[in-house]
């Protein structure tokens, strides 16, 4: 028990470490491939660092509403963030980490700062909440399919017991799991915020969901914001490992190495490169494809919808062979 709470306070603190340097690896990455020098890898703990030494500024016009939702949205997602495995299974969290319960932490959030992107009474905020709720119609259901998927193949949804099943080998080579993963990516990048689905380095008004919700906050509040905004990116991430590149977890207790100090940074060890190289398969994709009109985003989370439910048809077809 002591070695599960260790590891939990360990995982958490990586999370938390870690997710500004995604963002810094995605950043430097796209900016390389458009050929550019591109900020510093660690600008982002600069500029969180800078954000909590401003003052807070918010407006005559927002109720309570406004100045606790940054604390709602950040703590949602890290209590999100703490529920996904990372370089272990056996956490202190092992018995509530679901895949249910991460999904609807990750939909308090989004619903606290579509709340405040309202509460300020201005039209970029009333532009950004309705659009980030069209995103969300179709990305939550997609996201359950292939909850459903996994939870078909392996008898739950306990994110430490798939990563498990994963390790062992048992789920082998099976198209419904790729169509699952393609899927799970799509929901990532709407969720996220990310092209085609929206671009964060934007302010058009034409063009931005995120950023449309968050114009009215400054210092800290803006801060705690953008902090979420990077752990939510991690927590996605973190999530496709879990689920379909388990390898190099610490294997469980019970298992041979289970447990040792070694496993243990190996585990570590994996699970900061896959971080890392997914912040920059990211960034690699974003290069490559143009944003898409945002009346067109429900067609292209439709594709992961449809994804979604071929992948649990197919795989109830198919699990007796």
């Amino acid at each position: 028990m002591t070695a599960a709470i260790l590891w939990q306070a360990l995982h958490v603190a990586l999370m938390l470490a870690i997710a500004p340097l995604l963002a810094g690896v995605a950043r430097t990455v796209r900016a390389r491939l458009l050929g550019r020098r591109g900020p510093p890898l660690l600008q982002p703990y600069r500029d969180l660092r800078r954000l909590l030494q401003k003052e807070a500024i918010v407006a005559d016009t927002a109720s309570p509403l406004l100045r606790a939702a940054p604390t709602v949205v950040l703590a949602a997602i890290a209590a999100a963030a703490a529920l996904v495995p990372s370089f272990t299974t056996e956490m202190a969290l092992r018995p509530t980490a679901d895949i249910i319960a991460v999904i609807g932490l990750l939909g308090v959030g989004r619903f606290a700062l579509a709340l405040a992107g309202l509460d300020a009474g201005t039209s970029f905020g009333g532009i950004g909440t309705s659009r980030e709720i069209m995103i969300a119609v179709v990305a939550e259901p997609a996201m359950l399919l292939v909850v459903f998927t996994w939870a078909l193949l392996v008898g739950t949804t306990s994110l430490p017991a798939i990563s498990e099943f994963g390790l062992s080998g048992a789920a082998g080579v099976r198209v419904s799991l790729a169509l699952a993963l393609v899927a799970l990516v799509i929901v990532a990048l709407a969720e996220n915020a990310r092209i085609p689905v929206d671009n964060p380095a934007t302010h058009l008004e034409l063009t931005m969901v995120h950023e449309a919700m968050v114009l009215e906050y400054a210092g800290r509040h803006l801060a705690l914001i953008e902090a979420a905004a990077m752990l939510k990116l991690a927590v996605y991430l973190a999530l496709i490992a879990a689920l379909f590149a388990p390898w190099g977890m610490a294997p469980p207790s019970g298992a041979a190495g289970g447990g040792s100090a070694g496993s243990i940074g190996i585990g570590i060890a994996a699970f900061a490169g896959k971080m890392v190289v997914g912040a920059a398969l990211l960034s690699l994709f974003e290069t490559s494809i143009a944003k898409m009109r945002v009346f067109r985003v429900p067609e292209f989370l439709g594709v992961a919808l449809l994804l979604g439910l071929l992948a649990m048809i197919l795989l109830y077809m198919t699990k007796g062979f």
